[in-house]
């Protein structure tokens, strides 16, 4: 997958000499990574897009996956440890009508939202890809994302959720209730397994999960709000998103104030599985500054069996 993100460390030196001493650290800890001009791939990727929340009752399924891809670079320190970093796009949704708990059901509310995400990860392969066709993965990292949940009424208007305040985020009667922002960061981390089809391509299928922060991915997360306060300081539409069951006729009125809404308890997930796709770019000759000054070659990977 995989996805260009920029990280940027801030540095503040008291003076010029302790601004010296930094850089003369840094530059020993890059110098023996980056004097080699080790492989460098382009990454696509393209498969399915899901989330585990409280609209979604199970912890995998297909009914309700989306289509996702991303694109990035990945560098190899050696044959088991690379650096990768990029960009990918999905979308996730998930609907009352899916699920298979009563209540749930009868509570009918939906959402849809996409997801931009940057991460940088390591990736670590269980055996070298130089020697090796085919080998399995784990890798971590971290990842900044955005999305913005929305659904659409039953007339087939579209509303963002976050600014209606279904659950009285930012309303002066629920001060504890703070609205929640709509760029994050989250831990990938997953498994896969590649295979090597030429010395500068490599395919592979993986599924990478991401640890959230928060439990408003789905705008929803705690208890209803009482009615009329939400009316007031947000209007009917907001009171109308937040509790949906009066849409299937089964004669559900709003809740009262405090009534469960959601499970606030455990956050929200998004997860991508799919087919990765590696194209080397300077798989040739690597060299290195030997320490007479000169240049040495480190030979091209053995051929593979």
């Amino acid at each position: 997958m995989f996805f260009k993100f920029e990280v940027i460390v801030p540095a503040i030196f008291n003076n010029k000499t302790q601004q010296m001493k930094k850089l003369l650290i840094l530059s020993g800890i890059i110098f023996p990574i980056f004097s080699f001009a080790q492989p460098l791939h382009i990454n696509l990727f393209g498969g399915f897009s899901n989330y585990q929340g409280d609209l979604q009752d199970k912890p995998f399924t297909i009914s309700q996956a989306n289509a996702a891809f991303g694109f990035g670079a990945e560098y190899s320190i050696n044959g088991h440890v690379s650096v990768r970093a990029g960009l990918n796009f999905a979308k996730v949704s998930g609907d009352d009508k899916k699920n298979t708990q009563a209540d749930l059901v009868a509570r009918n509310l939906s959402f849809k939202t996409n997801i931009t995400e940057g991460s940088l990860e390591v990736v670590y392969n269980l055996f070298d890809l130089d020697r090796n066709r085919i080998t399995p993965y784990v890798f971590g990292g971290v990842a900044i994302y955005h999305f913005d949940p929305y659904t659409y009424d039953t007339l087939g208007n579209k509303f963002f959720l976050k600014g209606l305040s279904t659950e009285g985020q930012g309303l002066a009667a629920y001060p504890e209730r703070k609205p929640y922002s709509l760029t994050q960061f989250a831990l990938p981390f997953g498994a896969g397994v590649k295979f090597r089809l030429t010395q500068n391509v490599v395919v592979g299928y993986e599924i990478g999960f991401r640890k959230l922060f928060t439990d408003y991915l789905d705008d929803l997360s705690t208890t209803y709000v009482d009615e009329a306060t939400l009316l007031a300081e947000r209007g009917p539409k907001a009171v109308e998103l937040a509790f949906r069951g009066a849409e299937i006729k089964t004669g559900a009125t709003y809740p009262t104030d405090g009534t469960i809404r959601g499970g606030e308890k455990f956050k929200d997930w998004y997860y991508f599985s799919g087919i990765t796709l590696s194209i080397g770019i300077n798989n040739g000759k690597r060299y290195y500054e030997n320490s007479r000054g000169g240049k040495s070659r480190i030979d091209c990977p053995p051929p593979l069996p």
